[in-house]
């Protein structure tokens, strides 16, 4: 393994990482110097997270911590001890993830990077008329938020027709709503009034009978049935399940979200059209704008309007405001508006955004931390992404970046290779040099590095068409589109073109049949993992109790078998107030998850706590079973298999968690898939394997449509379909459809370009 000699001045300028073993680290130690690019390459698996994230930001976001009081210590995250022996010139580190944002409706772009509060500042001093400072231009103060919607810009409507069957009674069970039900204690509420024939079908009601059921509130009734409580008044059902369940108060309002969400859908507020705003602060206005149109139009075209602003008692507010304005320009989030909430933003979306906070500051010495930062760029906005990344390590900061994408890996300064496998296969550094010396090693990232893909020469030919006609959501253009069935098609185009809008907001209104296939988290609580959600833990629980003769729920750890100290966790956990808390292996189950009972029990050798440490390739060499063995062997062809059969699925990234997905869906056949960016995650010596899945699903009888940039995957493709020409209202027309050889000619297409250029 070749790796950079480190001169002696250098020694104080370079992180060094002694004996780590998180996971599936290897005693690792490794020296990465400090204010430079470095990247981590390797397969999925092979330990680059746990090197970074678990073990180089663990231990200084912990060593941060512990200089702050208890009393802040105990309201600040909580951050273990890395299982490393020493970490020698550390710095303070910034993770900058793809975890979405997230947040509640109040969450917006403008908010969470501060433009909005600069905005509102704005207008405190130069808008006219003058109609009170900053605070009332937030649309979560009660002087500045419209009353009907309550600063949200929806207002709630429900659904009659949806919540009430006419063409039952109350008896029957007409309102459909937990705790409404027949029995129910709000069902109570109405069967017990006296007020109506409770056999009586709704759609009988008369008009008054109607409008009592639904409206009517605050009646003192006259002659009610024995069970009603005495001192209770009469309220309709819309009154009582707006108050119940959709008020700021309510607290149940999250238990039913599944439910509340078929029956009331959230529109645009008749008072302010979306605005947030009252009258009032609507009326104040700079330039003819008012506060509300400048959040709602896109980053860069707010940029110059701002720079229309001239007074100079402003110039300083301006100044601030289009600095960040055009950072999120910078990063290829220009086509985003303030007002978009950040609930809506995709992981990389969102990774961006946090980049915005760190562009403007005057620190230095600062390690920042990047988890696959090109994931949901276009080729083109890889470059951009690239400039900022430099821009953080001139200022004098350390950038250590995990990352698959080779126009990110050739940026760095330096590169530290992890494999040469995945999960137990991996766990140490194949490689540590400059991009020259990886690209003449023999590891997988280097064999890979300079391959180059050919252009499909025989696409599949169609057997008719999926077409939408006018489409005009979002930024569409009036989009007009036939997508070839039977044939694997690639949906392209810069971040914002409209691509998921087309793919995954408008092709379900025409054909909902189809089955999406993303990288949103795997329902199941925190005891799930792969063999419980494929399905495979009831058939080795059942092997396990014919081969000893018990019953099966023994081999569960939800169940009679699970151990009782730490109830089939394996872990124990110790809160101690405003210090760590302590995350320990279960000293009487010894992280086994099962009583001793049960440990002693064995099926060829194995106790079933063994078995579940197994990881899906050696468990597709323990397991011969024909219900079994085909579950393992498609999870390992979509590249799984190094995950154990334990795992917790809370875990797994979000391209792990779609290849779980779609390993559930390879022998199937006759159906729409859509694919949103598998790539993500993937190693460059994986995405051949997915391309060829791929190919097997369509081969299987179904039609594929992917949404993707890797340029690999768009080679490969039948048929293109590329959005653009730009992002935002730039965006949302079609500038090529047809074969990829045709895709490289076409002047029009910003992707043709990128392609044509990675094909040499």
């Amino acid at each position: 393994m070749k790796k950079n000699k480190l001169k002696p001045k250098d020694v104080h300028n370079v992180l060094h990482v002694v004996g780590a073993r998180e996971k599936n680290l290897k005693n690792v130690t490794v020296s990465i110097p400090k204010k430079q690019i470095t990247v981590f390459t390797g397969v999925s698996g092979s330990g680059k997270s746990s090197l970074v994230f678990d073990t180089i930001a663990a231990e200084s976001q912990r060593q941060l911590n512990e200089t702050f009081t208890s009393f802040v210590r105990h309201r600040l995250p909580h951050y273990g001890q890395p299982d490393v022996d020493s970490l020698e010139n550390l710095s303070v580190a910034m993770v900058i993830d793809q975890k979405r944002i997230g947040g509640n409706a109040r969450s917006t772009v403008g908010t969470i990077t501060d433009i909005y509060s600069l905005l509102r500042l704005l207008y405190s001093r130069i808008g006219q008329p003058f109609v009170g400072y900053s605070n009332v231009f937030s649309f979560n103060n009660p002087h500045g938020m419209c009353p009907t919607c309550d600063g949200l810009g929806k207002a709630a409507t429900i659904h009659i027709d949806r919540l009430i069957d006419k063409s039952k009674s109350l008896n029957e069970g007409a309102i459909q709503f937990p705790t409404f039900r027949p029995g129910d204690w709000r069902w109570k509420r109405y069967a017990f009034s006296g007020l109506f024939d409770n056999d009586k079908k709704l759609g009988a009601y008369s008009n008054e009978e109607w409008h009592t059921l639904l409206y009517k509130t605050d009646i003192k009734l006259t002659n009610p049935y024995v069970e009603w409580p005495k001192t209770a008044k009469y309220e309709g059902i819309i009154p009582r399940f707006e108050r119940s369940f959709l008020t700021k108060e309510s607290k149940e309002g999250s238990r039913y979200k599944k439910e509340i969400d078929f029956i009331v859908s959230r529109e645009v507020c008749p008072q302010c059209k979306g605005a947030r705003l009252n009258p009032h602060i609507l009326s104040c206005k700079i330039n003819g704008k008012n506060i509300a149109d400048c959040t709602a139009m896109q980053v860069s075209d707010l940029i110059g309007v701002m720079r229309t602003i001239e007074e100079l008692s402003a110039r300083t507010m301006v100044s601030a405001i289009i600095e960040r304005l055009e950072h999120l320009d910078s990063i290829g989030l220009g086509y985003l508006s303030l007002n978009r909430e950040t609930a809506t933003l995709s992981g990389g979306e969102s990774q961006r955004v946090k980049m915005v906070r760190h562009l403007g500051s005057s620190l230095t010495d600062i390690t920042y931390i990047f988890d696959e930062p090109s994931i949901g760029l276009h080729p083109r906005d890889v470059h951009q992404l690239n400039t900022l990344l430099k821009r953080l390590c001139d200022k004098g900061n350390t950038v250590l970046v995990v990352e698959h994408d080779p126009d990110v890996i050739s940026i760095a300064d330096h590169i530290i290779d992890m494999g040469p496998r995945a999960g137990t296969n991996g766990g140490e550094v194949v490689y540590e040099g400059d991009l020259i010396g990886l690209a003449a090693s023999n590891t997988l990232t280097g064999t890979h590095l300079s391959q180059r893909p050919h252009l499909k020469t025989m696409p599949r030919q169609s057997h008719g068409s999926l077409v939408i006609e006018h489409a005009s959501l979002h930024n569409l253009k009036d989009v007009s589109v036939a997508i070839p069935k039977d044939v694997m098609t690639v949906v392209t185009g810069v971040a914002g073109s409209g691509k998921s809008t087309l793919i995954n907001g408008v092709l379900p209104q025409y054909y909902p049949e189809a089955i999406f296939i993303d990288q949103s988290a795997v329902r199941g609580s925190k005891r799930s993992n792969p063999a419980t959600y494929t399905g495979m833990l009831d058939l080795i629980r059942s092997l396990f109790s014919k081969a000893n003769n018990v019953s099966a729920s023994l081999f569960s750890f939800n169940s009679e078998g699970a151990c009782p100290e730490c109830k089939g966790l394996g872990m124990t956990y110790l809160d101690l107030a405003f210090m760590d808390p302590i995350a320990s292996i279960c000293e009487v189950c010894q992280g086994r998850r099962f009583t001793n009972e049960v440990l002693g029990l064995r099926l060829r050798g194995k106790n079933i706590s063994e078995v579940l440490e197994m990881t899906v390739s050696e468990a597709r060499t323990f397991f011969y079973e024909k219900d079994i063995k085909p579950i393992l062997e498609r999870l390992c062809d979509v590249g799984l298999d190094y995950i154990t059969l334990g795992q917790p699925l809370h875990t797994l990234s979000g391209g792990e968690r779609q290849r779980m997905k779609l390993a559930s869906e390879l022998e199937n056949s006759g159906q729409i898939y859509v694919l949103d960016e598998p790539t993500t995650g993937l190693h460059m010596s994986d995405v051949e394997r997915l391309i060829g899945l791929m190919n097997r699903l369509v081969n299987n009888g179904s039609t594929l449509i992917v949404i993707e940039h890797n340029l690999d995957v768009i080679s490969q493709a039948d048929w293109i379909v590329d959005l653009g020409p730009g992002a935002g209202h730039a965006g949302g027309k079609i500038m090529f459809t047809g074969y990829p050889a045709d895709l490289v000619n076409s002047e029009s297409s910003i992707t043709g370009r990128y392609l044509k250029k990675h094909l040499r």
